[in-house]
């Protein structure tokens, strides 16, 4: 995954634009990772598996696989379902 500064993020703006279209690109700001940036394709891709892990719990649900909503969505954001 190719890695810019914020600075060099904005300076280099249509450039990064370009490179996100084969792949992912880090923001770092102050030494820290704060954003990744995708494409658009690839953000359609993730948003539509994110569904399919969605459907997949509603196929086989029985009463001991109900959670509220909230949780079950933070638990998707941070991998447990992968």
């Amino acid at each position: 995954m190719l890695s810019l500064t914020a600075n060099d993020a904005k300076t280099k703006f249509g450039s990064m634009l370009i490179n996100v279209q084969t792949e992912p690109v880090e923001i770092i700001k102050n030494g820290t990772p704060v954003a990744v940036v995708i494409s658009s394709k690839e953000y359609k891709k993730l948003e539509a598996l994110k569904l399919e892990i969605i459907k997949s719990r509603f196929q086989s649900i029985d009463e001991n696989d109900l959670i509220d909503g909230e949780t079950f969505f933070e638990e998707l954001d941070s991998g447990k379902y992968d």
